[in-house]
């Protein structure tokens, strides 16, 4: 068994597409458009592992995202090195977004940053 991909609603389709190609080397498939609903979608598709589909509909609501919550808490992309991992968080830092971690090793070995990343949501990057 293995998850598939993961899903998230989002405000801006369009620039969440590109950031995740821009940052994360995404490739992004055809864009869904359900005209009953207004439903709209993208899956993005990454080098290894499970999809991400990224979705837009009007009757959505938006609440603040708070740091500590239940739920998701964050994504996490595997850059392959210590090296990468440094330079795509001063890449993203340099962007505007928000660092909150690292780059740093963990009590538990792991090589990461995080960051507060497109519409809030945070991403961890690791080796």
């Amino acid at each position: 068994m293995k998850i598939e991909h993961i899903a998230m609603y989002v405000n801006d389709l369009e620039k969440t597409k590109d950031f995740f190609i821009e940052y994360f080397n995404g490739h992004a498939g055809a864009g869904y458009h359900n005209k009953t609903t207004d439903f709209r979608s993208y899956f993005i598709s990454f080098d290894e592992g499970a999809r991400l589909e990224i979705m837009k509909k009007p009757d959505v609501t938006d609440p603040e995202k708070a740091p500590a919550r239940t739920g998701y808490a964050h994504i996490a992309f595997s850059v392959g090195s210590k090296e990468a991992v440094d330079a795509l968080t001063e890449k993203l830092k340099r962007a505007g977004f928000k660092v909150v971690s690292g780059p740093r090793t963990t009590g538990d070995g792991y090589y990461e940053s995080c960051i507060v990343a497109i519409e809030d949501n945070q991403i961890e990057i690791t080796v």
